[in-house]
């Protein structure tokens, strides 16, 4: 078996080659597509294994060459820098550094993407990229206002917000720098709302997606980034391994008999940790388990820990959700029929029809107006997935030392309840599975 390291660079390629008989060869060239193939087809062969760094062009390069070699591995950049860490560093030792790694099978490799997943990663960085930058031009706006000791109205950005801000009497050179950043963010929002569109048809025809949003606080967006950066959930054995592929778990640093337990390690995805943060916000305020172990967390431990903790199960309940194919068995039937009736809507404009059926009796003068409340079996039969397994009885016995019992049971019995609208603070006191998230 012969080896080859490249050190891949955006206008050039080292690569190192060793012989079967352990002779050595570097060859340097300029990269484009004519001469990776060109030394492909005089360079490797079925006998060959290849290695490179993960980076910008990394996958374009894997595509091209995958063919020409028996094995094309991609390794950890930060991982080999660890491993290789030497104080003479140039092109040519990178590369021979890399090939030997790869011939002891001491190179420390990264999960390799097929085209499919590697395309919903690019939208999901796409999507990151431009939050990122609206977050940034309505913060500069921010800035600008401060620096005037002008005060800004609440909901800056939003339709009354907007009139306000472009209305306000700033100087004529504030003025343009303000013009300027609501333009850019018109287009900024334009782009998201294409690319929320394409999620919303991705959605409508993905079931992962659809099981992974009734759990709550997750939405497509968050859905979607989680699924391109799992790839095939397969090679997750456990769920702590997910939660440890997205930093979500705590770093360790142990002696002998001693073992410290720090902060989170942060590594991996730092997108998907992010808006499983987001969501473990929203899920904190559901009244089914999640809620309750996040309450007892925050009185512990504070509320960022809580929230942490909180975001790590999500990926938890995730993995075992993707792995046996089923959806949240606590999730509100109305929360959850709202978000999969919103995908349908923006993916294909098919609205269903609400109210009283055809030929149904009318209500009757002076009797109260009742609706509909769904059992989640019912929303989950309507949209086509399939109704949640039971509980395994160590976690019903987890439900009723929680005294979340007859809360569970409540989710799935329809019910009619009063169309009267009552105060929202009356309405939760009344009913908590109503407003929940």
């Amino acid at each position: 078996m012969r080896y080859i390291g490249i050190d891949l660079h955006k206008r050039v390629i080292q690569a190192h080659l060793i012989a079967e008989d352990l002779t050595r060869q570097d060859v340097r060239f300029e990269l484009t597509r004519e001469t990776l193939i060109e030394f492909a087809a005089k360079h490797l062969g079925p006998d060959c294994s290849l290695v490179l760094e993960a980076t910008t062009n990394t996958w374009e390069v894997v595509d091209i060459l995958t063919p020409y070699c028996a094995k094309v591995v991609v390794s950890n950049p930060m991982a080999t820098k660890a491993i290789a860490f030497s104080k003479i560093k140039t092109d040519k030792v990178d590369a021979r550094v890399l090939a030997d790694l790869l011939r002891c099978d001491f190179l420390p490799t990264v999960f390799t993407p097929d085209a499919a997943t590697r395309s919903q990663r690019s939208v999901a960085a796409r999507r990151s990229a431009l939050t990122r930058q609206s977050i940034s031009l309505k913060n500069r706006a921010q800035s600008v206002l401060h620096q005037r000791l002008i005060p800004a109205p609440a909901d800056l950005f939003g339709t009354k917000g907007r009139t306000w801000l472009d209305a306000v009497q700033v100087p004529e050179i504030d003025r343009m720098e303000l013009d300027t950043i609501t333009r850019m963010l018109d287009l900024v929002q334009l782009e998201q709302d294409c690319i929320a569109l394409r999620l919303d048809q991705y959605a409508h025809e993905n079931e992962d997606i659809k099981r992974l949003i009734t759990l709550p606080g997750i939405d497509v967006t968050t859905a979607h980034a989680m699924l391109a950066s799992i790839g095939p959930i397969e090679r997750f054995a456990a769920d702590y391994k997910l939660t440890a592929y997205w930093g979500l778990v705590p770093s360790v640093s142990q002696s002998a008999d001693k073992t410290y337990m720090g902060k989170i390690t942060k590594q991996g995805n730092k997108n998907v940790r992010w808006l499983l943060i987001q969501a473990a916000q929203h899920a904190a305020k559901h009244p089914g388990p999640l809620g309750y172990q996040f309450a007892r967390l925050e009185k512990k431990k504070g509320h960022n820990v809580a929230v942490v903790a909180i975001a790590r199960k999500l990926a938890e309940i995730a993995w075992h959700l993707l792995t046996k194919k089923d959806v949240y068995r606590y999730a509100i039937p109305a929360t959850v029929e709202a978000k999969l009736q919103r995908i349908r809507f923006k993916a294909t404009g098919e609205k269903k029809k609400t109210g009283p059926k055809k030929g149904s009796a009318k209500t009757v003068a002076g009797t109260p107006r009742t609706r509909e409340v769904k059992a989640l079996n019912q929303v989950l039969e309507a949209e086509g997935l399939a109704a949640p397994s039971a509980a395994p009885a160590a976690e019903a016995r987890v439900l009723m030392q929680m005294k979340l019992t007859a809360f569970a049971k409540g989710l799935h019995v329809a019910a009619r309840k009063s169309s009267v609208r009552i105060p929202r603070a009356a309405a939760q006191a009344a009913n908590p599975l109503d407003g929940a998230r």
